[in-house]
């Protein structure tokens, strides 16, 4: 079966678009095959700075032959009817219709529509043009003569040439020779621009791919990452260096060379100084480049991994000279922010009143940022005050959270002033990603102590599912202050998460309460915090959500969250309870006689038939019934004994005991009764069961 070649080469293609870009080209042109009846067994797509190719192999020669019979309106129909489908059908009389019986309905026509199958390389011209021209870049342009013409061509960079070849392994392949813009679909295309400009022929895939290699184009993005990174450790390693690694800032370098060439540059020791995550963020934002440290240590050294698109004849001594003059003049930058933010700030005088608010020491100079913060009222939110009056809604929240959570109050308070301090310094100003990071530097440098500073960078953790939580207590306590503050705020000002539409990312600060109070034991009742039910509810909404990731059963979490459940710790642990007590013999005894005593109950209730208040002893006619009140009062005393003392498996293992006392219930008696208080009070008995298992887990709402 032939297989077809699609090249779209290009000016160079922003890195950050490239894999969605040929994600998107694959998807486009299989979708469109595939809807004009063609078949394929395989399709891949590749991408490089300034191309993205597609190879489809196995791909149908020619589309089947299709036959259908569309039924239409029964004979003497209105004419509309028949207008109707005749022009449904693609037919211009009705006599072009066939006539069909049925011994029920009479006459009725038949369109019999045949349409022939059509060549793969026809289905291709046609396609390729509107796929290319429609490509939905998030940034494109118009260029040279034509863009001045209306509908001309959009592109992400100057499209220069087209690729499209189709056939076998065995015969001649063909060019499918579409044009757009006056652009010619080929067998032609180029490789590296600077050491292989030549034009190169290809057939097919095979010899496309082994074209390029020898034209200095490594075409797969995996395996020129995979050149980057071990040559980057090769040459490292032969200097006594480690590369810090850096997954994202490798997939954007190999978007940015076609022919990756690894060499070492270095700038001036004195810039050691900055810390380490200055000098990282200033290589790799300006220069894309990776930082190293001596071979088992932690600190970085003054060296640095560049990739050159080039393999220079000088050994790379100028790109590396340049490089390293461009990192010396971004690290001379760096070093001057680092100095200015611990100098006094000029105005002093002015920031006396916010100092005394929050009890700063214009001494020292991370004290002083905070206090031109809240000097300079800054805005949070229009709705929600400046940065200072958030600082001050979050020490007090602060203050009621720390005896919950056992910190010390006033390292609490502390961290809390100094936390959005570092918004004012020049190095986060530079580089925002660093705000926290800045924060407990400068503390450290100011005589904080290691809790207060560790507070400072950890208190906007965690940033994601995958981000560390904060392990001291003083770091727990601002991060959950930070949290709730916020999602409290924008509930008052019902500014809430809609769809897929978050901008203030109130999910994940939800989630991250959420994995505060799991995974480090905090015993929050969130209705001591707000008492705003809507809230509550978008918590109990992405509590599920964790809960499932973690792997437990949906109908479980709804059996032990109530809509007043405010106490996520204690419900996570009965959810775990519940799990594994339903895999016990004994969980399942316990979900089958209450199903069974509920049900009954639950059909009873629904046609408004009598259940007594309390149950009344002396309106036992048999022994099961005495025999499954016993049980019940014995087993929802000792279940709530071990309720109490939080330990739900033993509560539920209490209860499963009324498994036996219950299926003598029902072969022995009668529960509708014709004396109507026997039978509501039979009712009621059932209703015990619900009632003491209801302290466990809503049984009605578990499957099985």
């Amino acid at each position: 079966m032939p297989d077809l070649l699609l090249e779209l080469r290009s000016e160079e293609i922003p890195a950050s678009m490239q894999r969605r870009a040929a994600g998107e080209l694959k998807k486009r042109v299989t979708d469109a095959l595939v809807d004009a009846g063609l078949t394929y067994e395989g399709a891949r797509d590749y991408f490089t700075p300034r191309r993205l190719t597609l190879d489809i192999h196995g791909l149908t020669a020619r589309s089947a032959d299709v036959r259908e019979e569309r039924k239409g309106p029964r004979v003497g129909a209105p004419e509309k009817a028949l207008e109707g489908f005749l022009r449904g059908a693609g037919l211009s009389d009705i006599s072009e219709a066939k006539i069909q019986s049925d011994p029920k309905k009479g006459d009725f026509y038949v369109a019999v529509i045949e349409k022939p199958g059509r060549d793969a390389e026809e289905i291709i011209r046609d396609v390729m043009p509107g796929i290319i021209r429609t490509f939905p870049w998030p940034k494109s342009m118009r260029w040279g003569a034509a863009s001045a013409e209306p509908g001309s061509l959009r592109w992400v960079r100057p499209l220069q040439s087209i690729v499209c070849t189709f056939g076998t392994e065995i015969e001649e392949t063909k060019i499918i020779d579409f044009e757009i813009d006056g652009i010619v679909a080929s067998n032609i295309t180029y490789g590296h621009r600077f050491h292989a400009p030549e034009p190169v022929t290809v057939k097919r895939f095979s010899d496309y791919a082994a074209g390029l290699e020898k034209a200095c184009v490594v075409l797969d993005a995996e395996r020129r990452k995979d050149i980057i990174r071990d040559d980057a450790a090769n040459l490292a390693f032969a200097n006594g260096l480690d590369v810090v690694e850096d997954e994202g800032l490798l997939d954007e370098v190999a978007g940015l060379v076609e022919y990756p060439q690894v060499l070492l540059g270095e700038f001036e020791e004195a810039f050691l100084e900055i810390p380490d995550e200055i000098i990282r963020l200033t290589i790799k934002t300006n220069q894309k480049c990776f930082v190293v440290r001596k071979h088992g240590e932690d600190s970085l050294t003054n060296k640095f991994i560049l990739v050159a698109n080039i393999a220079a004849t000088d050994g790379g001594k100028e790109i590396r000279h340049g490089n390293g003059k461009v990192v010396r003049a971004r690290l001379s930058d760096a070093l001057h922010f680092w100095h200015i933010d611990q100098r006094d700030l000029p105005d002093l005088a002015t920031l006396k009143a916010s100092a005394e608010k929050f009890g700063l020491d214009l001494n020292k100079p991370l004290d002083q940022r905070m206090a031109k913060l809240d000097a300079l009222n800054v805005t949070f939110h229009a709705k929600l005050g400046s940065q200072g009056d958030r600082v001050a809604r979050i020490r007090a929240l602060a203050a009621k959270l720390a005896p919950i959570v056992g910190a010390d109050l006033a390292e609490v308070d502390r961290a809390v002033v100094l936390a959005k301090a570092d918004l004012r310094t020049e190095a986060v100003g530079e580089f925002p990603e660093l705000q926290g990071a800045m924060g407990r530097k400068y503390a450290v440098l100011q005589g904080e102590s290691e809790d207060v500073a560790a507070a400072i960078e950890e208190h906007y953790k965690p940033l994601g599912p995958s981000d560390v939580v904060p392990r001291g207590k003083v770091s727990l306590t601002v991060a959950l202050a930070d949290k709730l503050d916020t999602l409290t705020g924008f509930w008052s000002i019902d500014e809430k998460p809609t769809g897929s539409g978050d901008p203030y990312a109130l999910r994940r600060a939800a989630l991250g309460v959420i994995r505060i109070i799991l995974e480090r034991g905090v015993r929050l009742p969130l209705l001591s915090v707000f008492d705003d039910r809507d809230l509550l509810s978008f918590f109990h909404d992405r509590f599920k959500v964790y809960l499932r990731d973690m792997g437990a059963r949906h109908d479980l979490i709804d059996a032990v969250l109530g809509p007043d459940a405010d106490d996520l710790e204690v419900v996570a642990r009965r959810v775990e309870a519940l799990t594994k007590f339903l895999d016990s013999e004994d969980g399942q005894n316990l979900l089958a006689g209450e199903k069974r005593a509920g049900q009954l109950l639950a059909a009873e209730e629904k046609k408004k038939t009598r259940v007594a208040d309390k149950v009344d002893p002396a309106l036992f006619e048999l022994d099961a019934e005495k025999a499954l009140y016993a049980a019940i009062e014995d087993a929802a005393r000792k279940a709530k004994a071990a309720s109490e003392k939080e330990d739900y498996f033993a509560a539920m293992e209490a209860l499963s005991v009324l498994r036996a006392p219950v299926d003598r219930f029902f072969e022995d008696v009668l529960v509708n009764a014709e004396d109507e208080a026997v039978r509501a009070n039979r009712l009621a008995l059932l209703a015990m069961i619900r009632e003491a298992t209801g302290t466990v887990a809503d049984f009605s709402k578990i499957s099985g």
